[in-house]
C-alpha cells in the first residue's frame, strides 16, 4: 500500500512538473508551483527528486518512452512504406497536441539538451529506418536522402512543440494533425517515386 502510494505521489509530481514546464519552460517552472500543482508537500516532492533537474529528467525521460511506444507500435500496414511515415508523423504530432508530459520532453530537449538528450532521438531512427526502407522499395525520388526526409519531419514536429497556440486555439479550428494532414501529402509529393 505504501508503494502503490508511493508511486503515485512519484506519478502526480511528474505531471505537475509537466505541465509547469510546459506553462513556463524550465527555468520558469518552480518546485512550489510544482508542489502545488501535485498537492504534496515539498518534503514528498525531496523524498522522490532530489532537485529540479532530477524531476525535469524524470519528465524527459517518461515522455521519451512514451514517444518510443508510439513510434516503435505503428507498422507497415499497406504499401507504401512511405504511408508508414506519414502515420508516425501524424501520431507523435498527436501526442504533441493531447500529452503534457511528451509536450513538455520535446521542450526539454530544446531548452535543455545537454541535460535530457534530444526528444527526437525517441522516434527518428524508426522514421530513418522506414524511408531506407521506401528507398530499398524504389519508393522515393532519386537522391532523396532517408536522413534528410528525416530531418524535415523533426522541423515539422518541432514546430508543432514550439507553436502550439494561434489566435483561434490550439492550432486553429482544426488541431496541430488536421494542419499535418494539409502539409503532409506537399511532402510525400516532393519526395516519393513515380512508383509510389
Amino acid at each position: 500500500m505504501a508503494q502503490s502510494r508511493a508511486a503515485r505521489t512519484r506519478e502526480l509530481l511528474i505531471l505537475a512538473a509537466a505541465a509547469e514546464i510546459d506553462r513556463n519552460g524550465y527555468r520558469g517552472a518552480t518546485i512550489a508551483g510544482i508542489c502545488k500543482a501535485a498537492g504534496v508537500s515539498m518534503g514528498a516532492l525531496t523524498f522522490h527528486f532530489a532537485n529540479k533537474a532530477e524531476l525535469a529528467q524524470a519528465v524527459g525521460e517518461q515522455g521519451a518512452r512514451t514517444t518510443r511506444g508510439l513510434a516503435a507500435g505503428l507498422r507497415v500496414e499497406r504499401p507504401p512504406v512511405l504511408w508508414a511515415v506519414g502515420a508516425v508523423a501524424r501520431g507523435l504530432a498527436r501526442l504533441l497536441e493531447d500529452d503534457v508530459v511528451v509536450r513538455s520532453a520535446a521542450r526539454l530537449a530544446r531548452e535543455r539538451p545537454e541535460a535530457v538528450g534530444q526528444w527526437s532521438s525517441s522516434w527518428s531512427p524508426v522514421v530513418c529506418h522506414l524511408l531506407e526502407q521506401a528507398d530499398e522499395a524504389g519508393e522515393l525520388r532519386p537522391g532523396t536522402v532517408p536522413q534528410t526526409v528525416t530531418d524535415l519531419v523533426e522541423y515539422l514536429l518541432t514546430g508543432v512543440e514550439a507553436h502550439p497556440w494561434a489566435p483561434s486555439g490550439p492550432a486553429g479550428p482544426q488541431g496541430v494533425v488536421g494542419r499535418l494532414d494539409q502539409v503532409w501529402p506537399l511532402i510525400e509529393r516532393a519526395v516519393a517515386s513515380e512508383k509510389a
